[in-house]
């Protein structure tokens, strides 16, 4: 009988352990509503105010969620001074003018992703943060979670040898009318930016933690279009070197949200909703081990990285160890280059 595999346990620290910042949220739609909720129920976070261009939309969100106060305005959210941080949850179409708007308040800055609509785009943020002396960081959630940890301390110790190969996928069949900001170039539509940036993101991220860099060495993409002229659906082939990326994300199947990482010795694959808290299976040679240990589930777990902003901030950091700038730029030139090949160009690029 082989011997037993040991997997490490995830370094995440409890949500509750981080110190509490005080939290505007720039634009209370859908994904601001769960992160309010996740940031309530496990963490000590303070939720001070929303901010929206109607002030009933904004009071009845803070009335909703918990929130101390109301804004009517986007300026009036951020020249807040009861206010530490800011969140924006508004789509990606928005993010470069309203993080700005935030960062030139002094504000600390949280950026749905997808960061923003291109790397030029997010360049100019990270200038005006850089500026600023505050901490802007994406909320790429999947990156603060434990089993992420766990993938991570074995792609830096090199359990799994030399990783040769990565899978991500993220589809869902999505049937939207041709106005909906998903179909709409205007609003920076698309799946690669609304659900392939995760599986770009993951892949970057085995990529910088096996040692292969976080700069592709080659990207090929093919796909689909809508008939509006965003992308419908993607492969992409992105090369580290030797190794190989396939990812895939669309808008026309439900095909999964999965993900894998094939090494010289061993691989690892995450559960069905991988961009969620999940469990991952991992086999070294003729040993495998499973790690499913989450104590927060499903979007719950977005508690996560308001936590490790606030750390963060308390620590005077200007960037995110787990996710740096640098990357988040570089993973945006991924995605531009992806959507140069299928031809999407949104306008004002």
């Amino acid at each position: 009988m082989p011997a037993d595999l040991h997997l490490p346990d995830p370094r995440t620290p409890d949500p509750t352990d981080a110190p509490p910042l005080r939290w505007g949220v720039l634009a209370p739609g859908y994904i601001a509503g769960r992160w309010a909720t996740a940031v309530r129920e496990h963490s000590r976070q303070q939720l001070v105010a929303a901010g929206s261009r109607s002030v009933e939309r904004a009071q009845a969100f803070a009335d909703e969620h918990g929130f101390e106060h109301a804004h009517g305005s986007y300026e009036a959210l951020v020249g807040d001074p009861g206010i530490d941080a800011v969140y924006v949850a508004s789509p990606h179409s928005h993010h470069h003018e309203q993080a700005l708007l935030a960062l030139r308040a002094g504000k600390h800055v949280l950026v749905e992703k997808a960061f923003t609509r291109n790397a030029a785009e997010a360049r100019d943020l990270v200038d005006a943060a850089r500026e600023a002396g505050v901490l802007l960081m994406e909320a790429m959630w999947t990156r603060y979670l434990p089993h992420t940890d766990v993938l991570r301390q074995l792609l830096d110790d090199g359990a799994l040898g030399d990783v040769h190969r990565v899978t991500g996928d993220f589809a869902v069949r999505a049937e939207v009318d041709p106005t909906h900001r998903l179909v709409d170039p205007a609003l920076a539509g698309g799946v690669l930016l609304d659900l392939g940036v995760y599986p770009v993101a993951f892949a970057s991220f085995v990529a910088r933690h096996a040692g292969l860099g976080v700069a592709p060495s080659a990207v090929q993409a093919t796909g689909s279009l809508t008939s509006t002229g965003v992308d419908a659906q993607v492969s992409l082939q992105v090369a580290y070197g030797a190794a190989q990326a396939q990812l895939f994300t669309s808008m026309l199947t439900a095909a999964g949200q999965t993900t894998a990482v094939h090494g010289s010795l061993g691989h690892v694959r995450v559960d069905e909703s991988a961009y969620l808290p999940s469990a991952l299976t991992v086999t070294v040679g003729d040993r495998t081990a499973r790690w499913d240990a989450n104590r927060v589930t499903g979007y719950g777990g977005l508690a996560f990285q308001a936590a490790a902003f606030a750390t963060y901030v308390a620590e005077g950091r200007t960037d995110s160890p787990l996710l740096p700038l640098a990357e988040t730029v570089r993973i945006l030139e991924t995605t531009d280059e992806a959507r140069r090949q299928l031809g999407v160009v949104y306008p004002g690029e």
